[in-house]
């Protein structure tokens, strides 16, 4: 799946904001494989997942490489006006955008589920599932130094843990550098491939 999306995207890559969504999507799954594995999920559709919640972006700087890459260099805020600044540049955001694109790879609804629903709202109700594994890893990314687009509002890493299960917090970084360290050495490693 990682040397799918990284075909996928191309020469898009070279865009060094297009470089920090595809260094996001990269940590999102290191971080939601560790984070599923210490939540006795299964680590592998958990990787999946993280990579693939944010193919929606990716698609929409296929289409308008250059315009994409100017409103991720520049936009400052939360993902709710990230959002809306996608509607208005393409008619759809990139989680409706990547939610239709993995309904047209035939994959799992599961799979449509993360990427259309990785911005909602957190709902405390949410039972610790992957959905709920996918927006704290996705946060995490963000907060170990892995942001989409650089103006980003990160959440407190010390909130992001409050938000994973007891078990699973033992078996987790307990700080946000050693979490950055760790997966900076493996995205190095899967860049280096």
């Amino acid at each position: 799946m990682t040397v799918g999306v990284r075909a996928y995207l191309g020469r898009s890559l070279n865009q060094p904001s297009m470089q920090a969504v595809w260094r996001h999507e990269l940590a999102c799954a290191l971080i939601a494989e560790k984070l599923g594995f210490a939540c006795g999920m299964d680590k592998e559709t958990a990787y999946t997942c993280g990579l693939i919640h944010d193919i929606g972006r990716l698609a929409l700087a296929v289409i308008r490489p250059k315009e994409y890459a100017l409103l991720l260099a520049t936009h400052t805020g939360p993902s709710s006006s990230m959002l809306q600044c996608e509607r208005d540049l393409f008619g759809v955001d990139h989680c409706e955008t990547g939610r239709r694109l993995v309904a047209s790879w035939n994959l799992s609804p599961q799979f449509a589920e993360i990427v259309d629903g990785h911005h909602s709202a957190p709902d405390e109700n949410e039972p610790w599932g992957m959905p709920r594994l996918i927006k704290v890893s996705c946060n995490m990314a963000d907060a170990a130094g892995f942001p989409a687009y650089p103006g980003c509002i990160v959440t407190p890493f010390a909130d992001l843990q409050a938000e994973i299960p007891d078990l699973a917090r033992k078996q987790f970084p307990a700080d946000v550098e050693s979490l950055a360290a760790e997966v900076a050495t493996k995205i190095a490693v899967i860049e280096s491939a």
